[in-house]
């Protein structure tokens, strides 16, 4: 079984939409949620605003970030692993990481809309 950790910013409405989602697809328990808004810094690997600028997780050893971090966790998820998998592609990752890109301009739009419908 592998070893895989994602940090997340509980303090993110649209964080935790999409972690409360894994969780519920991750019925093994094949993952280690860690939310980094309340978390203590010894369980934060890299500086905590790094963790809360982009989604990272760490796959036996080794720090993902971005696409290649969503990636990882598809991966151990039946459902999403297919996706995963073909991310293991470096065009399907590079085209996974633009995308990734794009959403992070847009999130602060849609994290006040979210937080709006949290109200």
């Amino acid at each position: 079984m592998q070893d895989l950790t994602i940090w997340f910013d509980g303090g993110c409405p649209l964080c935790r939409r999409e972690i409360a989602l894994m969780q519920r697809l991750d019925r093994a328990g094949a993952i280690h949620f860690v939310d980094v808004a309340g978390a203590e810094p010894a369980s934060c690997p890299i500086d905590r605003d790094a963790l809360l600028a982009r989604f990272h997780a760490r796959e036996n050893g080794v720090m993902l970030s971005g696409a290649a971090a969503f990636a990882a966790m598809w991966r151990a998820i039946p459902v999403l692993r297919p996706i995963g998998l073909a991310a293991r592609s470096p065009l399907v990752l590079a085209l996974l990481e633009r995308t990734y890109r794009v959403f992070l301009r847009i999130r602060p739009r849609l994290q006040r809309a979210a937080r709006r419908l949290d109200r």
